[in-house]
């Protein structure tokens, strides 16, 4: 994510990439419906936040409707957040995470969805694992699989990742690919651009879309690859991965390709920082503040839109 170090005050004008995709101009004869119906699946006891930070950038960023989908233990805190979002509380255990019988009610919210997210404050459990396991295999409708999903992911094999129904959007940052990978990887590769090599690798083998997060952002699937050019220092506090997570779950609902919904959203996403910076500082900036930074940071992009 951060890259470059945002100045305070004034923020210096941006010319989007020429490679940055074009985003489709909204009709006058529209409805909430035709700009994606999101889900989020996360959350647990202590981390009712991340699934709302999530779910606050969706909407932010052009999502029709966004649904949470929580343990009932955290339902009232998760939909405390904003007015705007719909809650429901799934069927949990005594930790405060996903029970395993929330799995059926997962499927039956989720199979109207133009878009998935999964993970954000989600916990650490083998009920946990399961589910992410399952709708990493089953679900037909691109998805995001970030934080605590990429633990979950980490405990199948590659071969078994390699097989899923739908577009897949994996967003790790150098902590959680390291977990996807061998546990020998670091000593026997000590190349600066083994991860980005790795992440490349894994797109390739998974067939999935693979953003590593850091400075400069990685982007990658099987055929393309770019770095990003914006954000800064700013951004490592906790909750920005989850306003990502919002962001590309928002533009997958609003059927931008993986690819593209994934340059787009890293873009957004640190321009957004490097707003909040330019008000608050990089000490003092939070991920509320990058969530309230979207506005501008989309209005920079006004001029891409078909």
């Amino acid at each position: 994510m951060p890259r470059s170090s945002a100045s305070t005050g004034q923020l210096p004008p941006i010319i989007p990439p020429p490679d940055l995709p074009r985003l489709p101009r909204r009709r006058l004869d529209t409805s909430k419906r035709d700009y994606g119906r999101v889900v989020i699946i996360g959350g647990s006891a202590g981390m009712a936040g991340a699934p709302a930070l999530a779910a606050m950038a969706a909407l932010r960023s052009g999502a029709g409707i966004v649904e949470m989908l929580v343990p009932q233990a955290v339902v009232a805190i998760a939909a405390s957040f904003d007015p705007c979002l719909l809650t429901r509380g799934l069927p949990s255990n005594a930790e405060g995470t996903f029970d395993t019988s929330a799995i059926a009610e997962i499927i039956g919210r989720v199979r109207l969805a133009d878009a998935v997210a999964i993970g954000p404050g989600m916990g650490r459990s083998a009920a946990v694992a399961g589910i992410v396991q399952h709708l990493w295999a089953e679900l037909l409708q691109p998805a995001v699989f970030d934080a605590d999903a990429l633990w979950g992911l980490s405990q199948m094999d590659l071969p078994q990742r390699a097989e899923h129904a739908g577009p897949r959007l994996l967003t790790p940052h150098v902590g959680e690919m390291l977990g996807l990978l061998p546990t020998d990887f670091l000593s026997e590769h000590l190349r600066p651009d083994a991860l980005e090599h790795a992440a490349a690798d894994m797109a390739r083998a998974i067939h999935a879309v693979v953003v590593l997060k850091g400075p400069a952002t990685f982007v990658v699937d099987p055929q393309q690859q770019i770095h990003n050019e914006t954000g800064n220092p700013g951004m490592a506090t906790g909750g920005t991965g989850d306003v990502l997570t919002g962001i590309a779950a928002a533009l997958l609902g609003q059927h931008l390709q993986p690819f593209a919904a994934a340059r787009m959203a890293v873009w957004v996403h640190g321009r957004a920082g490097d707003c909040a910076a330019a008000v608050h500082t990089e000490r003092s900036m939070t991920a509320t503040d990058v969530i309230a930074a979207l506005p501008q940071a989309f209005q920079t992009v006004l001029a891409t839109e078909a």
